[in-house]
């Protein structure tokens, strides 16, 4: 039993059951180198044409998206010139409305100048008008009154006109002299 036990390990150190036999691995070898031929044939084209188509569609969107960023930078640049020059025709109107109503306000105060001007003017006008009739009124009255009255001191009438009208004028003229001195 001792030298079965020997020579089974002896066998067992003669096969070492991590290397394959010859034969075995030249068969495995010839499989490998075919079907990596029949892969690096038939397989690898179709894989970097894929790769390729993939990395051209990468690049061609990466493109697309430099095309896109710039025309929406020329966009934005756009959008940026016409709030610019909405902001400055904004500005203009506003400065154009603040002339224009500070113009209306000058012609209207000019217009209400004018009028108050012109009103007063009538008012005066009519103040006179008003005036002088008083005041041809009063001396008629005066006049009838003072003639009336020098009737009933002399005792007899003073009916003509000719010599009531000097008297009258000539007292009346006397007293706006003496008016006038005083003031």
């Amino acid at each position: 039993m001792n030298h079965a036990l020997v020579q089974l390990a002896a066998e067992a150190e003669k096969e070492n059951p991590l290397i394959p036999p010859w034969p075995e691995l030249v068969i495995g070898l010839i499989a490998f180198v075919i079907v990596f031929g029949f892969l690096a044939k038939k397989l690898l084209p179709t894989i970097n044409k894929v790769l390729e188509e993939r990395r051209e569609a990468i690049e061609g969107g990466i493109e697309k998206a430099e095309a896109a960023q710039t025309e929406a930078q020329s966009v934005l640049e756009q959008y940026k010139a016409q709030l610019a020059e909405a902001r400055h025709e904004a500005a203009r109107l506003r400065q154009e409305a603040q002339e224009q109503g500070a113009t209306l306000i000058a012609e209207m105060r000019a217009e209400g100048q004018r009028q108050r001007e012109e009103i007063v003017a009538a008012g005066h006008s009519q103040i006179e008008a008003d005036r002088k009739a008083a005041a041809s009124a009063l001396r008629q009255d005066v006049g009838k009154l003072a003639t009336d009255l020098a009737g009933k001191l002399v005792g007899e009438s003073l009916e003509d006109h000719a010599r009531q009208s000097r008297v009258i004028d000539r007292f009346l003229d006397d007293l706006e002299e003496k008016a006038e001195a005083a003031r």
